[in-house]
């Protein structure tokens, strides 16, 4: 039997005089105006433009889940060699702390200067020592929170509560993508791993679904669920697509102003184009045999990497907006509380290469300078020898090292200094809603402009009233 029950729709129009209706029509005038604000009346991915020009087209955002060590990578520090072995408490708790002293903990690993720039970085990290001078070195970022999830919240969303849209959502919203066949925002990760934070790392938070980010895969079947586990018979499947889409159809008439029904149409939409496309644009076997080798694919220890960051090259040559890569290995694999001088060379070794040999790629085939890459974990390590053994670092928020490259910052060049021991930034200091601030700019959006409504209130991803962001400017080429 059909349904005959009335619509909400049809239940105002039918009572109270007519009134309901007015209302409701009203209400829906009322939103039809504010999406038309934020040029937002249908959410899609179709290419758009941004405030003004921009520097760049996408970024790739490589995150170092756990917390690199920044006094033993890319910021010697003399005076910490110096003072290696005295016992501190400060840098826990601020100098009023009651907790047991620690050991200062000088760095195992010898710094040099690399390439024309001269820049200071460590034996840890030799294939990126080799780019150096297209690196930008920000050497003073800071964050607030001490914690694994709510400091890779911030780093991922500009706040560390969970939930909000993350910096990949905002910009898919915002700019669309160039590519209608595959999603405009993408995490790769490695298969059976998600570090602190989970999903919330690639979270559309209250931006229409469309916007959230997609999991893809370096091995396998690049998108998960994508095609059946059974077999149907000829045309069975093409039948029920075009029902579908009838029946999608009614309910967008019944329903014209549901962002969420539209989204979750289109996300279907692009579903089946990737049935189609997603396997021939995402096939790393039709790289060149000299490509595979440049990102490490003949070696066991960098593959795995390097098959991420050449599948994150190829996504944003085909016109996808943002690409995020999380660290191969286990489970906050950078956080060394201990066995440092073991643990950090093993992740060095299986990251390093790859790393580079994206900056070197994207520079080759001309994208670097339409492509910002960020390289970064959710704080840095402290300066002080952690537990019995004091064979590690704790976490600090304080002050840490962040690389950046291409789309028009600056290379070759240093931003910024902690203190003496490495332990906060004290020399232009970046925090992480600047450093969103200046990504957006690079990418042709005004931080404070770039908007969206919710309970009548126009959210941002920067929040810059309370955050106080700013564009930093100095990191401009």
């Amino acid at each position: 039997m059909p349904d005959l029950s009335p619509t909400r729709r049809e239940f105002l129009q039918n009572t109270s005089l007519g009134f309901g209706a007015l209302a409701l029509s009203c209400l829906l005038e009322t939103d039809r105006a504010r999406a038309a604000t934020h040029d937002r009346i249908s959410h899609e991915l179709s290419p758009r433009l941004g405030h003004f020009t921009s520097q760049a087209k996408s970024v790739i955002m490589l995150f170092q889940n756990g917390g690199a060590s920044q006094m033993d990578l890319f910021e010697p520090k003399p005076e910490l060699q110096r003072h290696h072995g005295e016992m501190v408490s400060h840098f826990r708790g601020g100098p009023d702390a009651k907790e047991t002293p620690e050991p200062l903990m000088g760095s195992k690993f010898r710094f040099r200067p690399r390439g024309q720039s001269g820049i200071e970085f460590s034996e840890l990290v030799p294939h990126l020592s080799r780019v150096v001078d297209d690196l930008c070195v920000v050497r003073s970022m800071y964050s607030n929170d001490p914690n694994h999830p709510g400091a890779t919240y911030m780093m991922c969303s500009c706040n560390n509560r969970p939930g909000r849209p993350t910096m990949g959502a905002w910009v898919t919203y915002a700019l669309g993508s160039e590519n209608q066949n595959l999603p405009g925002y993408v995490l790769l990760r490695p298969p059976g791993v998600f570090h602190s934070g989970g999903a919330m790392q690639m979270t559309n938070g209250w931006l229409p679904a469309i916007y959230r980010g997609t999991e893809l895969r370096s091995e396998g079947d690049p998108v998960l669920n994508l095609r059946r586990a059974d077999t149907q018979p000829p045309g069975a499947q093409q039948n029920s697509l075009q029902l579908l889409g009838q029946l999608n159809q009614i309910q967008r008439q019944r329903f014209p102003d549901e962002s969420v029904l539209d989204a979750r149409i289109k996300n279907y939409e692009l579903a089946a184009r990737m049935q189609l496309t997603a396997a021939a644009e995402l096939d790393l076997s039709s790289e060149t045999k000299e490509t595979q080798l440049l990102y490490g694919l003949d070696n066991p220890e960098t593959a795995p990497y390097g098959r991420q960051l050449m599948l994150a090259r190829r996504l944003v040559e085909r016109g996808v907006r943002f690409v995020q890569v999380l660290s191969p290995g286990g489970h906050n694999v950078w956080d060394h509380h201990s066995k440092l001088n073991d643990n950090l060379p093993a992740i060095c070794r299986r990251t390093d290469l790859p790393a580079a040999a994206l900056i070197t790629d994207l520079k080759r085939r001309g994208l670097l300078d339409q492509t910002i890459v960020i390289w970064t974990g959710e704080f840095g390590r402290l300066p002080t020898a952690e537990g019995k053994a004091a064979t590690g670092r704790g976490h600090n928020p304080n002050g840490f090292t962040l690389l950046l490259a291409g789309g028009g910052l600056k290379g070759g060049y240093v931003h910024g200094a902690t203190d003496e021991f490495g332990y906060a930034a004290t020399e232009d200091r970046v925090g992480v809603p600047d450093l969103m601030a200046t990504v957006l700019n690079q990418l042709g959006l005004d931080h404070e402009r770039l908007t969206f409504n919710v309970h009548a209130t126009n959210e941002t991803l920067t929040d810059a009233k309370v955050t106080g962001a700013r564009v930093v400017r100095d990191l401009f080429a």
